[in-house]
């Protein structure tokens, strides 16, 4: 069974949009949002997969979300049909794999793309993942890309659960593997430059984006990262599904 996060109560939140940011940004794809994470960031836009009532870790906007209402569990075989449905009607076979942190949830997932993989051999699958839990053996041939988005200092998680060595250089080292980082502010750039030089993270496999949930904020910080990439050599990454339909699930 799989834990899914939900677009309104009871219905699951698998749909079909352009790839907001990234390396993929601008491709059509189908998105599979799972439920629940090991970290907290304060500024997570998604905290609807992981703050639930009780659940006391900070987060700036101090909702916690009734689990009931916006997680549900369906069965590895459903959540494949109705991915494999969708490819049907659009045509569409990138599959996006989001969270919350998907890997918590490496079995059940193991079994979902196999069986996705009988209905349609087509499907090119990407995780997104914040890069601390390690990949699990089982589910490693399934995945062609991983969008590995490590958690800076201004998430508000610790270093030493958000950013471990080991797992970072177990990344670059995955070729599949292509890096995002929530940058808010200069000093965010700061630490990037200080992780690609500690784990020879090439600068093209780099994406910045900077962090934010509407399109001003966005654009603002936009114009200042164009420079730290040009001058470093990374990529730079809008969030084109924030301009396109707002702050919103399901896009």
């Amino acid at each position: 069974m799989l834990r899914l996060a939900t677009i309104e109560a009871g219905r699951a939140e698998i749909f079909a949009a352009l790839q907001g940011e990234g390396a993929s940004i601008g491709r059509p794809c189908v998105f599979v949002r799972l439920s629940g994470c090991n970290l907290a960031c304060t500024w997570c836009d998604t905290a609807y997969t992981w703050r639930f009532e009780g659940d006391n870790r900070p987060h700036k906007d101090g909702v916690a979300f009734d689990r009931a209402a916006n997680q549900i569990v369906m069965s590895e075989e459903d959540v494949a049909e109705t991915i494999h449905q969708l490819g049907v009607s659009m045509p569409v076979h990138r599959l996006v794999i989001t969270g919350g942190e998907p890997l918590l949830q490496g079995p059940a997932l193991t079994r979902m793309l196999a069986t996705l993989r009988a209905l349609h051999e087509g499907w090119h699958v990407e995780v997104e993942t914040n890069g601390s839990v390690p990949l699990p053996a089982a589910l490693d041939p399934h995945i062609h890309q991983f969008n590995v988005s490590p958690k800076l200092a201004h998430s508000g998680n610790p270093a030493d659960l958000a950013l471990p060595p080991r797992q970072l250089d177990a990344w670059t080292q995955d070729g599949r593997a292509v890096f995002k980082f929530v940058v808010a502010t200069p000093d965010d750039a700061e630490q990037v430059h200080a992780l690609a030089r500690v784990h020879s993270i090439p600068p093209r496999r780099i994406w910045l984006m900077p962090e934010g949930r509407d399109a001003a904020t966005l654009h603002t910080r936009m114009r200042w990262l164009a420079d730290i990439c040009l001058h470093h050599g990374y990529n730079l990454t809008d969030r084109l599904h924030i301009h396109l339909s707002g702050d919103t699930r399901g896009t």
